[in-house]
């Protein structure tokens, strides 16, 4: 073999693996231009993500049997008496101003309702469907009425869909226990349908802040119905927030989103639990005040420092917390969870400074507590004392000053070796004790940090 073999075989080699990094570069450029038009910027997402805290509703007719909403058709409820409790919903009492002003004193900053679960029943005037709330007893629009009112109490105002309709004969697959033929149902002509009625809600209802998708996991929505489902509502309200459930990128826990694909949504969705510590993307927790989303007759209801915890953790770790009730079917939201409603909103009254507008950490949540940050301050949310005094890890940015919001006062002393705040017991608070440290310079400069066991 000639001399030369070897540096010909090399330089081969060389153009080889150049191209392969240069394939690699370009397909990672061509994945994140296509993300681009399945995500919001940073900017549009600020507003929400600076709210932090909004209120849930999930509420139809079901309510009249106090079962789960969606899911106990078919199982709890037979199927027939389920698709006809819409022939006697009557919530006499329902009023959209009560709501909304719960709302408002919870302290929450947007409002989010069922316009449609995976039942199929719609709470809005629908031109596509006889089975809505304008074929009810009561005859009202319920969503046109929540609409007004949140622009009159200057909440946002937001909308749930489900992808799923066990009870629209086209969807498919069928739900639990439904033995309907599938024999000319036509799923695509029930994206038709749906895409008409998310038509309706953004022209009869908006601007809406977020539309919020679920029911993704079906197998007949494909990954290609979530992009284009993602676009054609960015089409009808450019500016609009999606979920992540619009697309087939959610990962079941936490709720985050897969990133080996162009997944559509613009937020990540952790449900019943905290999601982890997370700044990259946004996220929000969603989570009921009580067990069951829709209501049920004496449900057990989380204590106040449940709630607080959640919060607090959950704004820790950089996301919102989206807290669920369901209202009965009298039409008011039950009178004990609006009392529980109103004590986190007079715990936000006196605190909200640190939470509403802060982002987490720089100490990642941890059993302790967690913290959340804003200008130059770090509001140190201490949940549980294993004494008097916290051990912090060190971070490299000096403490001006330091100052209990809660009431009372701390002695911090900082070294290179980590950050002691120590608070006598008088001063330490059942629910939360936050400790607030003035730094020289923004809070945001500094990388996270966690605390050690």
């Amino acid at each position: 073999m000639s001399n030369k073999w070897p540096f010909i075989i090399c330089a081969a080699l060389s153009i080889f693996l150049a191209l392969g990094c240069s394939v690699q570069k370009a397909n990672a450029k061509n994945l994140a231009e296509s993300q681009e038009h399945l995500r919001v910027d940073e900017q549009q997402m600020q507003p929400w993500r600076e709210s932090r805290f909004g209120l849930f509703i999930h509420w139809g007719s079901v309510s009249l049997e106090g079962t789960e909403i969606g899911w106990s058709r078919g199982k709890e409820i037979p199927i027939d008496r389920y698709d006809n409790l819409y022939k006697k919903f009557n919530p006499v009492n329902f009023g959209a101003k009560e709501w909304v002003g719960i709302a408002k004193e919870a302290g929450a900053k947007y409002f989010v309702v069922t316009s449609k679960h995976h039942d199929g029943f719609c709470i809005f005037d629908s031109k596509y469907t006889g089975y809505d709330i304008m074929s009810t007893p009561f005859e009202r629009d319920v969503l046109n009425e929540l609409a007004e009112e949140c622009k009159k109490q200057k909440i946002k105002f937001s909308l749930y869909y489900s992808i799923i309709d066990w009870y629209h004969p086209d969807y498919l697959p069928r739900g639990a226990g439904d033995k309907r033929p599938v024999e000319g149902a036509d799923f695509e002509r029930y994206v038709t349908y749906m895409k008409n009625q998310l038509n309706e809600l953004v022209d009869n209802y908006g601007p809406l802040e977020v539309l919020w998708f679920d029911g993704y996991w079906e197998s007949y929505w494909t990954h290609e119905h979530g992009k284009m489902l993602y676009k054609y509502v960015k089409a009808l309200q450019p500016g609009i927030i999606i979920n992540n459930r619009v697309d087939k990128g959610r990962v079941d826990g936490k709720g985050t989103t897969k990133k080996d694909k162009d997944y559509a949504g613009d937020f990540d969705t952790p449900e019943q639990e905290i999601g982890t510590f997370q700044t990259d993307r946004p996220w929000e927790t969603c989570m009921t005040l009580c067990k069951q989303w829709a209501w049920k007759p004496n449900d057990e209801m989380k204590l106040l420092k449940e709630c607080i915890d959640t919060l607090v953790r959950t704004v820790g770790g950089d996301g919102n917390l989206l807290l669920n009730v369901g209202p009965m079917p009298d039409g008011r939201i039950e009178p004990r969870q609006v009392k529980r409603l109103r004590e986190i909103g007079k715990w936000l009254e006196k605190y909200g400074e640190s939470i509403y507008a802060t982002r987490g950490g720089p100490f990642k949540p941890g059993d302790w507590g967690a913290s959340t940050h804003k200008d130059n301050r770090i509001y140190v949310h201490v949940l549980n004392w294993q004494s008097d005094g916290l051990r912090l890890p060190p971070i490299p940015a000096t403490i001006l000053s330091s100052s209990v919001l809660t009431g009372g006062t701390a002695a911090v002393k900082q070294t290179r070796e980590g950050i002691e705040v120590m608070v006598p017991r008088e001063h330490q608070q059942d629910i939360d004790t936050i400790v607030v440290l003035e730094l020289e310079g923004p809070a945001g400069e500094l990388a996270p940090v966690a605390l050690r066991k």
